[in-house]
C-alpha cells in the first residue's frame, strides 16, 4: 500500500488535544455541513436517528470552496458539527487552518489506505476521477479514432474537438489542470504551460462549468465538441439515465484525476463524541453503497458493493493521477492565474 496521504505543516498533537477537550451534552440534532452536490436517498440519514436518537440537519454551504471558507471564518464558532465534502484541493488549506478535529473511526481499515491521510485529521467518504470524455458515435462520424493519451489532444487531428472547464470557476476544470501539471511536470522541456498554449492553438475550447462544458457543448448533448472534461462515471450515468444497453460515451485513462471528498469532526463542536458517531456512519456500509447512484461517486469503503451499472460501465483508471495536497494549497493561486494568461493570449 502507499503511505498514508501527508499534510505540510499539521500539528497532529496540537489538533488531538484539542479535540480530547471537547464535550458532549446528548444533543436532539446535529449539523452536517456539505456542498450542494451532497445527496442521499430518502431515509438514509433518518437510519442514524434511530440509532442514536439524534437528528442530522444538513446545512448547505454552496461548492467545496465556499463551504470550507465558511467553516474557516466561522472556526471559532463553528456553524456545524460535522463538515462533508472537502476534497483533494481544497484540504490542506481546511487542516492548516485547524477546522478540524482528528478522529480515526470504526471500520477505517475497510477503508483504501491510499485515500486516508495521516493522522486522520478527515476521514475519506468516496472518490471520483475526473476524466476526458467522448462520444463515441461523433469520433466515428468524423473518421477520427479515440485518443489515447492526453498529448494526442495537441495534434492536429483533434483540433475544435475538445471542451474544458476554466479551473478558477470549476472544481472538474481544476481537477483537469492539476493532471496536466502532474503529466507534464515544471521545470521538464515540454512543461505543462507548452502543453495548454498547444491545447489552445489547437481549438480547444473553455467554458465557465461543467453544466456548460457536458449539457451544452458535448456532442451527446447536441453540441459540437465530442471530447469534454467530465468523469470516469459519466458513462455509467449515460446509461443509466438513458436507460441504454450500452454506454456511448467512454474514457480516456490518461491523465484521470482522482479526486477524493472527506468528512471531518469541525473543532470547537459541543457535541464531540455524537459528531464521532456520525463520522462513523458515512462509512459505514449501507450508506456508502448508496453514494454512487446519488453522487455519481465510488465509495471509499471497500466493502462495499457497486451497483452493476458502475460495474459493468466503469472504466477505473490503472494509474490515476494525484498531486500532493500541500503543494496544491502552495501553488493553487499562480497555477491558476499562469493558466488564465495562457487562455487570453
Amino acid at each position: 500500500m502507499k503511505t498514508l496521504i501527508r499534510i505540510a505543516g499539521i500539528a497532529v498533537a496540537t489538533l488531538l488535544l484539542a479535540s480530547a477537550c471537547s464535550s458532549d451534552s446528548d444533543p436532539d440534532e446535529i449539523v452536517l455541513l456539505t456542498h450542494d452536490s451532497f445527496a442521499l436517498s430518502e431515509g438514509t440519514l433518518a437510519a442514524f436517528t434511530e440509532q442514536t436518537g439524534v437528528t442530522v440537519v444538513q446545512l448547505p454551504g454552496g461548492d467545496a470552496g465556499s463551504m470550507v471558507n465558511q467553516a474557516i471564518l466561522t472556526k471559532d464558532n463553528p456553524i456545524a458539527d460535522v463538515l462533508f465534502g472537502v476534497d483533494t484541493t481544497f484540504l490542506s488549506r481546511a487542516v492548516e487552518e485547524g477546522i478540524f478535529s482528528p478522529y480515526t473511526p470504526e471500520g477505517v481499515d475497510r477503508l483504501d489506505a491510499d485515500l486516508r491521510v495521516e493522522g486522520d485529521v478527515v476521514t475519506p467518504v468516496d472518490f471520483g476521477d475526473v476524466c476526458i470524455n467522448y462520444d463515441i458515435a461523433a469520433l466515428e462520424a468524423a473518421s477520427v479514432s479515440p485518443p489515447a493519451s492526453l498529448e494526442d489532444l495537441t495534434q492536429p487531428g483533434y483540433r475544435d474537438l475538445l471542451v474544458v472547464q476554466d479551473p478558477a470557476t470549476s472544481s472538474p476544470g481544476l481537477s483537469f489542470l492539476l493532471a496536466t501539471i502532474a503529466t507534464f511536470p515544471e521545470g521538464d522541456v515540454y512543461d505543462w504551460k507548452a502543453y495548454w498554449a498547444d491545447l489552445f492553438a489547437n481549438g480547444t475550447k473553455v467554458v465557465s462549468g461543467w453544466e456548460q462544458a457536458y449539457n451544452v457543448e458535448f456532442s451527446r448533448s447536441g453540441g459540437d465538441r465530442p471530447l469534454v472534461v467530465s468523469y470516469a462515471s459519466s458513462p455509467p450515468a449515460e446509461v443509466l439515465f438513458g436507460e441504454l444497453s450500452e454506454a456511448p460515451t467512454a474514457t480516456l485513462e490518461d491523465g484521470c484525476f482522482r479526486q477524493v471528498e472527506y468528512a471531518g469532526v469541525l473543532a470547537g463542536t459541543p457535541h464531540e463524541e455524537t459528531a464521532r458517531q456520525l463520522i462513523d456512519f458515512l462509512i459505514s456500509q449501507p450508506v456508502q453503497e448508496d453514494i454512487p447512484l446519488n453522487m455519481f461517486v465510488y465509495p471509499a469503503n471497500g466493502d462495499a458493493a457497486l451497483p452493476p451499472v458502475f460495474v459493468e460501465f466503469t472504466t477505473f483508471p490503472s494509474s490515476p493521477v494525484t498531486v500532493d495536497p500541500a503543494a496544491i494549497d502552495a501553488n493553487r493561486q499562480r497555477w491558476i492565474e499562469e493558466w488564465t494568461a495562457l487562455a487570453r493570449s
